[in-house]
């Protein structure tokens, strides 16, 4: 196995840290995990198709210490889960210069997201590309210190990091919309946002779907990986 195609599986949903445990489900050629933020600010789930491993469920409480063991193994590294009266207990991975064992948790540890329900409607629809994607991880960088971007409609449509309703630094990036009914703002996490964005920077095309109920919504599909992710609304920007 490649062990890029599980790095980029665990830096889609692990997010800089944000998200360190869940449960691997693996069937057929799919590995997928769903998976939810502490602060339970973000919702979402990753899978990646055309994955060959045995069918399981497996516990990974510390995905941190997963990706320092990966950084040890070379490009090319074999997976083998060791059980003890079927039940998973670790993860053997090897590479042609070394062996390295990996403690996995017991299920009963490692919550289990519920699904959405009652999805609202999602009213404002903003598509994002590379260059968006770009655009807003440098203003993010550049104003480290800004916490959330908000969603501004006026004549035209402007994702602003830094808003304030008071003179402030800040960045406005204009994006193009398909529909737009935002009757004021509205203000999400920058942070989890630059993340998400970072972890999904090889897209081409997706769009962020802004509900006015506090909602925001993205799916990216790149190659063989569909990552979905939702953002709940911060409370208004002072």
């Amino acid at each position: 196995m490649n062990k890029s195609k599980l790095d980029r599986f665990i830096l889609k949903y692990n997010l800089g840290g944000a998200v360190d445990s869940v449960k691997w489900r693996s069937k057929g050629d799919v590995l997928s995990t769903s998976f939810i933020t502490p602060d339970k600010c973000l919702l979402g789930s990753v899978s990646v198709t055309n994955f060959s491993f045995e069918d399981n469920v497996l516990g990974v409480y510390s995905t941190t210490q997963l990706q320092r063991i990966l950084n040890v193994m070379s490009d090319n590294i074999d997976l083998t889960v060791t059980k003890i009266d079927e039940k998973a207990i670790s993860l053997k991975i090897t590479d042609s210069n070394a062996t390295a064992n990996f403690m996995l948790a017991d299920l009963s540890v490692i919550n289990t997201p519920q699904s959405m329900k009652n999805v609202p409607t999602f009213d404002t629809k903003i598509n994002i590309d590379n260059k968006f994607i770009d655009t807003f991880v440098r203003g993010k960088n550049a104003l480290a210190e800004a916490d959330s971007f908000t969603i501004v409609k006026n004549r035209d449509v402007k994702i602003i990091i830094g808003y304030s309703t008071t003179n402030s630094h800040r960045i406005e990036i204009p994006v193009k919309t398909t529909e737009a009914f935002l009757l004021d703002y509205i203000s999400f996490d920058a942070n989890i946002f630059k993340e998400i964005l970072l972890a999904n920077r090889e897209c081409v095309s997706a769009v962020l779907e802004i509900s006015s109920q506090g909602l925001a919504h993205i799916i990216f599909k790149i190659d063989n990986y569909t990552s979905e992710y939702y953002m709940t609304a911060l409370q208004n920007i002072s």
